[in-house]
């Protein structure tokens, strides 16, 4: 088969859940020999379209200038440049099916493209881009979890992010823009083949708010676990390391842990991994908040991220937004860790309270402190929840899966000509 996945951004320019997957899927496929590209926007001066070859993968990078979140949300109506770019990519490459990861900064009109040329084309739904202008389902203006859009709010929001919220009568205007978003957007969801949901929440919420449900299959991401050439040991003192790895944003919840956790008594620690350079003034507070057994690890390449979770005994993935699926839980259950999780969104889903894991409220700071608290307290508790963790699905299985679903559909498209 030959497969092209479009997705927003891509290592080495941009690393995050949505391009790593993309990254390791696509080597995974070119790895069982298929013919396997990538096509992706990139932030540079000028315009230009290159491509390059990585692990028998080749990769177009299309550029148009730098493109702020302004400029991001217009390209889903129009870049001549952008869709060109896509159009030479997709005749050199001949697909016979496109894999959408994610379309931010990329015109919508690539559907055209591909029903021109009779390609069919599923899509992944990795987060709540498609009916979020945010993604992430957070109001700009209070920080508080969005139930999904309604345009004056959603105007509300972009006011907000552009740091003009008194421009009032600007409203009507962008509330009739953001509908008009949700349209073009809504129509490349009902003209693809399937839709990918990784969790069940993620499934349910899309579907709740007019998503075609026969067209939504869930599908957990799969695991590339590295071959680490020597194993880091846990502390034999009894002490106990919590761990957070992952965005140092307050929508990640990290400031709620950091709380809790100067809080508890005994022998523990907490690690937190993530790039400080992304947010300097919330990273400040977080040291400020921090007493001295909180260690600050820095941004970790992925045997970096290993290296740490076999030194570790608890996960805690504290976010206050709609986790969309949340790689780290899959990591620490690949390590055979249990996880700490806020109940809310997919988090609530993958995490099994009691058995592999604890909920606990988002952003309620006694609670958290309370149950690392309980694990250093109950000495059998965190034994039992390690025993309870079950290992994720690894990327072969997730490979498999596609591979059977891209040849579905390849097919029932050519039976349709």
């Amino acid at each position: 088969m030959r497969v092209l996945h479009v997705v927003h951004q891509y290592p080495p320019d941009r690393i995050g859940g949505a391009e790593l997957y993309t990254q390791a899927i696509s080597r995974a496929l070119a790895r069982r020999g298929h013919a396997v590209a990538v096509f992706y926007r990139r932030d540079a001066p000028g315009r230009g379209l290159q491509h390059r070859m990585e692990d028998g993968v080749r990769i177009y990078a299309v550029w148009d200038g730098e493109a702020g979140p302004a400029r991001r949300f217009f390209y889903t109506f129009r870049n001549p440049w952008i869709h060109r770019a896509l159009i030479r990519a997709v005749d050199e490459f001949h697909p016979d099916v496109i894999h959408i990861q994610h379309l931010m900064g990329l015109p919508a009109s690539l559907i055209n493209a591909a029903r021109l040329r009779s390609i069919p084309f599923i899509l992944t739904l990795h987060d709540y881009w498609w009916l979020c202008p945010n993604a992430q389902l957070l109001t700009n203006y209070s920080g508080e979890v969005c139930e999904g859009p309604r345009y004056w709010n959603c105007a509300r929001c972009m006011l907000a992010r552009a740091g003009v919220p008194e421009l009032w009568p600007a409203i009507p205007f962008l509330a009739g823009l953001s509908a008009w978003r949700n349209r073009v957007l809504r129509a490349v969801l009902e003209e693809a083949s399937v839709l990918i949901a990784p969790t069940e929440f993620v499934r349910r919420w899309h579907v709740a708010h007019g998503v075609p449900e026969e067209k939504i299959i869930v599908l957990p991401h799969g695991l590339e676990k590295p071959v680490l050439s020597a194993t880091p040991s846990r502390p034999a003192d009894g002490t106990i390391r919590f761990a957070y790895i992952g965005g140092l944003s307050w929508q990640k919840g990290v400031h709620v842990l950091v709380e809790a956790f100067s809080g508890i008594c005994g022998k523990a620690e907490l690690w937190i991994a993530g790039d400080e350079s992304f947010d300097p003034a919330y990273v400040s507070r977080l040291r400020a908040l921090a007493t001295p057994n909180v260690r600050f690890l820095g941004r970790l390449d992925r045997i970096g991220v290993w290296q740490a979770l076999m030194q570790v005994d608890v996960v805690v993935v504290p976010s206050l937004w709609y986790e969309a699926y949340s790689f780290l839980v899959s990591e620490a259950f690949a390590a055979g860790l249990p996880v700490l999780a806020s109940r809310l969104g997919a988090l609530a889903d993958r995490v099994r309270d009691g058995v592999d894991g604890l909920l606990l409220p988002p952003g309620d700071i006694m609670a958290w402190r309370a149950a690392m608290q309980r694990l250093l307290d109950e000495p059998d508790l965190l034994p039992r929840l390690r025993a309870g963790v079950r290992p994720p699905m690894t990327m072969e299985e997730h490979v498999d899966r596609l591979e059977t679903l891209y040849a579905q559909v390849i097919l029932q498209h050519s039976c349709l000509e």
